[in-house]
């Protein structure tokens, strides 16, 4: 059987029980590949289809209404043209190519190019300073750069010999046009069949514990991998798909590429300078948007708006990224009808647990293994538990699931102990109940004990946020000299609600009714959240501060402490 023919096999298995979880889980195999390459023998050939050729396959849509919409069809031609451009310009079947660029059509021509060139890509977020891009350059030992004019100035001070392309109408000194590409020919001939285990994509993690970790995935770990994460979101040909997320990172790749295109799917992006939830619930109503995806942060900000006030067309609704707090999916729900499907994953895996269509959603569940994953929770020794009991989520690596990455660049000797034993474990912690679905408890290190008793920080989050006056919360442990440490949490509150001893103290009563006595908040801070520049909280930075303060014996500005106030009971 030719590649991609297993490649749909395996698709159309998941796409006709998308309402079965139980068949698709039980009956599903990843395909076997030697050689697959993606671009050639799926997307071109999808193109090149009846059904497929004329449907829209990237739909950008900016503040002003500005559109482009790109055929399925127009997309392969313009990808062979950047792909013969790339090679004229000098790169190479692995060679290692820096991509740096917003939401722009030029994005997913040059990544359909680069898998047809067998080049390796590692995308990066316009955020990156130019001490991050030497980093990635040196490290990552990048041979080419491609990166919108904007951005194209960063890179002046950074060292190194790498071929420059620039997007963009501009012109810049030492860097070539990537305009030029639109004169190459339309017809492209690779050098070569790919390797399905060949290098595709070289991720930088967001490094909120240390210097970002590089992540290499494959020509089928991502491309074909995201068929779990296409089975998660429920996408359906046709359907118009947009995913609130930045370039850059692994989330873009899962639901702005790999999981729409495999579905037949309309890529919707809409271009804002900065988040605005009017003006994304209006674009959701006006183009007919049928499925989204955003991570938390975004739904936290979505449900400050009426929702009921915007006639769209939705769905599916998923949310993945860091856990979905209960009240969110109560919110949206309330209003729209609609229940937000939390799904869980890395960058390291495609989406591996999460409430498939069909299943009823327990709010507040991560939900079962999806299709192709087998995962148990382990305890520090590596045994796995029953039904109730914590431990941490271990993927089976005997079969090894085809998502999986190939390994960190930079550091074989974790790589080697991460993927050399029956397990692939993920540093995140949960609990498992009786029908199989997963409870998220935490991040290894961000679960704590007070008074003996272990506390999960997002379940005392979750109950915070229930509260009118919270937009976002995140609970640390705060050294104490008779608990060892007490819960703490740093609240962002709602916008027109100022920080005040009051609004500390209704808090503290909040708390007190919502959670048991071990697990009540005893002390309160006003303030931003730390966050990576993908967006999640960084715990070990409030961490590391309550430590500090704790040496000096000092507050914060806005701080609190529940034995400021005596009428709490």
């Amino acid at each position: 059987m030719d590649a991609g023919r297993a490649f749909l096999e395996a698709r159309d298995f998941l796409i006709a029980h998308r309402d079965d979880y139980a068949t698709a889980y039980a009956g599903f195999r990843w395909p076997v590949l030697e050689e697959f390459n993606w671009a050639l023998d799926y997307f071109d050939v999808y193109a090149s289809g009846s059904s497929g050729g004329d449907r829209p396959a990237l739909w950008v849509v900016d503040d002003e209404g500005g559109e482009t919409k790109l055929s399925f069809a127009q997309l392969a031609e313009r990808s062979n043209r950047v792909a013969n451009h790339l090679r004229a310009c000098g790169v190479r079947r692995g060679d290692r190519v820096l991509v740096m660029l917003p939401n722009v059509a030029p994005l997913w021509e040059i990544m359909l190019a680069a898998i047809k060139l067998g080049a390796v890509v590692s995308p990066a977020t316009t955020l990156l300073s130019a001490a991050d891009l030497h980093d990635r350059i040196e490290r990552g030992e990048m041979r080419h750069v491609i990166a919108d004019v904007p951005s194209s100035g960063r890179f002046a001070e950074v060292r190194g010999s790498y071929t420059r392309i620039v997007v963009g109408e501009e012109e810049v000194a030492g860097w070539l046009p990537y305009a030029a590409a639109a004169e190459a020919p339309a017809v492209f001939e690779p050098d070569g069949p790919t390797r399905a285990d060949e290098p595709f994509l070289l991720y930088f993690t967001s490094g909120t514990t240390a210097k970002p970790k590089m992540v290499l995935h494959t020509h089928q770990s991502y491309p074909v991998g995201h068929l779990s994460t296409l089975y998660w979101i429920g996408l359906r040909e046709g359907d118009v798909h947009l995913n609130i997320s930045s370039p850059g990172w692994a989330k873009h790749a899962w639901s702005c590429f790999f999981a729409p295109w495999n579905a037949g799917a309309t890529i919707f992006i809409h271009q804002l300078p900065r988040f605005d939830g009017q003006k994304t619930l209006a674009a959701l109503a006006r183009y007919g948007v049928t499925t989204l995806c955003a991570p938390p942060t975004v739904w936290r900000m979505l449900i400050l708006e009426d929702l009921k006030a915007y006639p769209v067309k939705l769905r599916e609704l998923v949310s993945a990224g860091e856990p979905l707090n209960p009240e969110v999916i109560a919110q949206v729900r309330e209003a729209w009808g609609l229940t937000v499907r939390d799904g869980y994953g890395q960058t390291e895996t495609t989406c591996q647990i999460g409430n498939p269509p069909g299943e009823e959603v327990k709010v507040g569940g991560m939900g079962k293994p999806l299709p192709g994953y087998r995962i148990d929770l382990l305890d520090a020794e590596g045994n796995a538990g029953d039904a109730g009991d914590e431990g941490e989520i271990a993927i089976r690596l005997h079969p090894r699931p085809l998502p999986l990455m190939a390994g960190y660049l930079d550091n074989p000797e974790s790589s080697a102990k991460l993927l050399g034993g029956s397990h692939y474990r993920t540093s995140d912690v949960a609990t498992r109940d009786a029908d199989g679905t997963f409870w998220y408890v935490g991040r290894a290190d961000d679960v704590f004990k007070s008074s003996d008793y272990r506390i999960s920080p997002f379940e005392l989050e979750s109950a915070l946020i229930e509260h009118e006056s919270v937009a976002e919360a995140a609970v640390v442990p705060s050294p104490d000299p008779i608990r060892l440490s007490v819960p703490k949490a740093y609240v962002v509150l709602k916008p027109g609600v100022a920080p005040s001893m009051a609004a500390a103290h209704a808090l503290f009563r909040f708390s007190r009714q919502r959670l048991a006595p071990f697990a009540r908040i005893r002390r309160i801070e006003f303030a931003e959240l730390p966050k990576t520049i993908s967006g999640k909280i960084r715990r070990v930075q409030l961490r590391a501060m309550e430590k500090e303060r704790h040496a000096l014996n000092v507050r914060g500005g806005h701080e609190y402490w529940e034995d400021d106030f005596t009428d709490l009971d």
